[in-house]
C-alpha cells in the first residue's frame, strides 16, 4: 500500500499537483519516553516528481520537515499527463505513486 496520496488538476495549461505523504519524519533529537535513548533519525530526504516522464520538480528535505508532509507543486501541463512522485528516505526506503491529470475549471471558485 502506498504511503502517498496524491492529486493532479490541469486548468489553462497549468496543472496543480497536491500530495500528502505519509512519513513519521524523525529528527534523531528526540528520546523515547520509556528508554531515554534517542529514537533514530527517519525522514524523507528527496522527492521527485515527474510528468509523462520528464523530471519537472526535485525537492531535498532534511529532519525539519513535520510528520505526514504535504507537498503542493505547479508546472506546465495538460489534462491526461500522467504524472508520478517518488520519496525517498534516509534509510533507504522508496515510495511512488501515479495519477492522471484531471480537469478542473478554476473560475467556478469565483
Amino acid at each position: 500500500m502506498s504511503t502517498i496520496k496524491i492529486r493532479a488538476k490541469e486548468s489553462n495549461g497549468v496543472v496543480i499537483v497536491k500530495a500528502l505523504m505519509k512519513h513519521p519524519m524523525e529528527t534523531g533529537k528526540r528520546k523515547d519516553k520509556k528508554t531515554g535513548d534517542n529514537i533514530p533519525a527517519h525522514f524523507i530526504q528527496e522527492i521527485s516528481g515527474k510528468a509523462n516522464g520528464s523530471q519537472v520538480i526535485v525537492v531535498h528535505w532534511g529532519p525539519a520537515v513535520s510528520k505526514n508532509p504535504y507537498l503542493t507543486f505547479a508546472y506546465n501541463g495538460s489534462k491526461g499527463d500522467k504524472v508520478e512522485l517518488t520519496w525517498k528516505d534516509n534509510q533507504g526506503n522508496i515510495d511512488s505513486k501515479s495519477v492522471e491529470v484531471k480537469w478542473f475549471k478554476w473560475d467556478c471558485l469565483v
